[in-house]
């Protein structure tokens, strides 16, 4: 009994030590193991939708959008004017939204568990959060909580290492999934599967394939892929505030 009570506290402070060590422990950082690299600025590739992304709409153009009737109801009643007259000009720009307009968006890394996207339109802030990042949900907004993790394939003997990065973004205001009124609710889940892909002329492509689910006024989950290039000319860059018209 002697012996056991002497080497308990050895066995505990060697467990202690291995898990410090690494052991089952969450990576400290979501930078270092990423299998992707996101960051750089990327244009919007708009080959297709482009009546929807480019322009915006007449009112109650709501074709491919699974509304239901009360969605309906409120994209039929859109009427820019009372936005601005609200201060709500960004309703197009949130998160849902954002992401299939005519974009350049810059990835960077705030922290190793932070990643930051910022847009020319609307001139937004996406904050892409790993587990570690411990994000604060705070007030509903545009742009929403994002949490983010890495969906990582291969590296195994000699296998090659790829992956994707999963965003999941809630705590939104409500806003536009289209510019001319197609609404989402506050309760609405976005959620983002980001892959990039080399393309021949040693370019690159980044593909959002991303859902809105939205119990208040969509039948179905509402699902499209959008596409961006990575551009080495940074010069484009051109910041243009939110408005609800154009």
């Amino acid at each position: 009994m002697f012996l056991l009570a002497l080497a308990l506290p050895l066995v505990l402070a060697k467990g202690a030590r291995a898990q410090a060590r690494g052991g089952n422990a969450a990576p400290a950082s979501a930078r270092a193991p990423a299998p992707i690299d996101l960051t750089g600025q990327w244009v919007a590739v708009i080959s297709e939708d482009w009546r929807w992304r480019m322009i915006t709409p007449s009112k109650g153009d709501i074709v491919s959008i699974p509304l239901n009737r009360q969605g309906q109801h409120v994209a039929e009643a859109w009427d820019p004017a009372r936005d601005e007259a609200a201060g709500e000009q960004c309703k197009a720009y949130g998160a849902p939204g954002l992401m299939r307009g005519p974009i350049r968006m810059r990835i960077s890394w705030v922290d190793d568990n932070t990643l930051k996207v910022e847009t020319d339109y609307g001139m937004q802030t996406r904050l892409l959060r790993f587990a570690n990042a411990g994000a604060q949900p705070g007030p509903r907004s545009w742009q929403g909580a994002t949490a983010a993790e890495w969906i990582v394939r291969g590296g195994g003997r000699g296998s090659p290492r790829f992956g994707t990065l999963k965003t999941v973004t809630t705590n939104l205001r409500p806003g536009y999934l289209r510019k001319n009124g197609v609404p989402y609710s506050e309760r609405a889940v976005f959620t983002e599967y980001w892959d990039v892909h080399t393309l021949p002329n040693r370019g690159k492509l980044l593909v959002n394939t991303n859902v809105v689910d939205d119990p208040a006024y969509l039948q179905l989950p509402f699902q499209t892929a959008i596409h961006y290039k990575l551009e080495n000319d940074t010069s484009k860059w051109d910041p243009t505030p939110c408005d609800a018209r154009f």
